[in-house]
C-alpha cells in the first residue's frame, strides 16, 4: 500500500424482509445512518466533502428491475455530480466496491470516498431469487443441470466430511455460535439463539446442509466513508480505523473443474497477498468471514490459516471461534444471524469490524488491534480480504 486510508464513518440499515422499503429507501436509510455516524466522528460534517462514490450490488436489474445504480445512489443521497460507479462481484460486490474506492484514493483521485452496498431480494418469488443468485455460478455446467448454491456448498461439505471426518454436528455449531452472537444485534434478521439439535432437525435443503445451515434471503444496505490520512487530519477525525491490507483472489467459476473441492484457491491467493503486505494470521484478533452456508465458515478458518486443513470441525467444536475463543468470529452474528443481502454483506462486515476496533461493538472484545474481513463471491470464485487496524500502518 502506498498511502494510508481510514474508515471514518459507518452505517447500516436493519436487515430482513423489508416489505415496505424500496431499494431507494434502503439506500437512503443506509446513507443517513452513515452520515449520522460521521457527525459523531467529526465536527460539522457535510456530505458535500464526499468526492467519490462506489456502489456494491449484485442483482438490482434482476431483483427489482433497477440497474445503473451509481447515479441512482448519488442522487438519492444528494451527493451531486461526483464520480459514481457500481461494482458487481456476486456476494463480494461491496467488498470489491470498497477495494475500488481504496485504489482510487491511493491513486490520488479522491480524498473522501463513500462505499454503499445494497440489495433488495424479497420482491421476487423465492425460487426466482435462487435462480438470480445462481447467476454467480456457471450457467452451462451448473445452473442448467439444476444445481443451486446450496447444492454446490453441500458437495463441498460432503467432500470435507468424507476426507476429514467432519460431522454435521460440527457444522451446526457454527450456526449456534453465530446466532448466539447475533442475539443482541438490533439490526439482525434473526435474533434468537438455537441449538445443535434444532439445526439438525430443521428441513433438509441439500444433504448434509439443513435449513439452519443456510443464510436467509434478505433486504438491506450498509455504508462507509473513507478518508486519506491528510483528510483525517484536516477534519480532526476522532476515532479512525485504518486499512492495513487489501487483497482479491479468483478461481475457476466451474466448481468441479477446480484443483481442490475442500479449499478455496481464491481465498488462499488473497491471504498470500495479505502476508506479502506484512500481515499474518498471528496479527489478527477477530474475523468477519462469509458464512452463507456453515461449511463456508469452516473452510475459511482453514484457508486463512487459523487451523490446519481438515481440522476446522474440531477447531469449531473446541469453541475457538466463540467470543472468548482464540479467534472470535462473526462477533455480531455473521450472515446466518444478521442476514445476507448479497450486495451489502461485504460492506456490513467492514462496518462491524470498524465498530469492533473503535470500541463500540454490540459484543465488544477486549482491546482488539486488527480484524480481518473475508467476503466471498459465488462458491469461492471471488475472495476479497481486508484487514482493518486500530493503529495507523507504516506507509509501504
Amino acid at each position: 500500500m502506498t498511502k494510508n486510508i481510514a474508515v471514518v464513518a459507518v452505517g447500516q440499515t436493519k436487515f430482513g424482509e423489508l416489505w415496505e422499503h424500496s431499494l431507494r429507501d434502503i439506500v437512503i436509510d443506509a446513507g443517513n445512518s452513515c452520515f449520522n455516524d460521521a457527525n459523531t466522528q467529526m465536527s460539522g460534517f457535510e456530505r458535500k466533502i464526499i468526492d467519490n462514490l462506489v456502489v456494491g450490488n449484485m442483482g438490482g436489474g434482476s431483483f427489482v428491475n433497477q440497474g445503473h445504480l451509481g447515479p441512482l445512489v448519488s442522487s438519492a443521497l444528494g451527493l451531486g455530480n461526483i464520480p459514481a460507479v457500481r461494482c458487481e462481484g456476486a456476494c463480494a460486490s461491496s467488498a470489491l466496491a470498497f477495494r475500488h474506492a481504496l485504489h482510487t484514493m491511493q491513486a490520488g483521485k479522491s480524498h473522501v470516498s463513500m462505499v454503499l452496498g445494497v440489495e433488495k431480494m424479497t420482491d421476487v418469488d423465492p425460487s426466482r431469487a435462487l435462480n438470480i443468485l445462481m447467476e454467480a455460478g456457471d450457467f452451462e455446467s451448473e445452473s442448467m443441470a439444476g444445481l443451486t448454491f446450496a447444492g454446490l456448498y453441500a458437495l463441498m461439505a460432503r467432500k470435507h466430511m468424507h476426507d476429514f471426518g467432519t460431522t454435521r454436528e460440527q457444522l451446526a455449531m457454527i450456526s449456534v455460535t453465530n446466532h448466539k452472537n447475533g442475539k443482541q444485534n438490533p439490526l439482525a434478521q434473526f435474533r434468537s439463539e438455537t441449538t445443535v439439535d434444532t439445526i439438525l432437525k430443521s428441513s433438509m435443503i441439500a444433504d448434509p446442509l439443513a435449513l439452519m445451515d443456510c443464510s436467509p434471503i434478505t433486504d438491506g444496505g450498509a455504508a462507509i466513508i473513507l478518508m486519506t490520512e491528510d483528510a483525517v487530519k484536516k477534519y480532526a477525525i476522532k476515532n479512525p480505523v485504518w486499512i492495513a491490507a487489501s487483497a482479491c483472489g479468483t478461481d475457476n467459476i466451474i466448481y468441479h473443474q477446480r484443483k481442490s473441492l475442500t479449499e478455496l484457491q481464491a481465498t488462499l491467493s488473497a491471504m498470500k497477498q495479505i502476508k506479502e503486505q506484512g500481515i499474518s494470521e498471528k496479527d489478527i484478533n477477530f474475523l468477519e468471514v462469509h458464512d452463507c452456508f456453515s461449511i463456508n465458515e469452516l473452510v475459511a478458518l482453514e484457508d486463512l490459516g487459523f487451523c490446519k486443513k481438515g481440522q476446522g470441525g474440531k477447531f469449531v467444536e473446541n469453541n475457538e471461534i466463540a467470543l472468548n475463543g482464540s479467534i472470535p468470529t462473526n462477533t455480531t452474528g455473521g450472515l446466518k444471524s444478521i442476514g445476507h443481502p448479497v450486495g451489502a454483506t461485504g460492506a456490513r462486515q467492514i462496518v462491524d469490524a470498524a465498530k469492533q476496533l473503535r470500541g463500540d461493538s454490540i459484543n465488544q472484545l477486549k482491546t482488539p488491534q486488527n480484524g480481518l474481513c473475508l467476503n466471498i463471491g459465488g462458491i469461492g470464485s471471488t475472495a476479497v480480504i481486508h484487514v482493518l487496524s486500530k493503529n495507523k500502518p507504516d506507509v509501504r
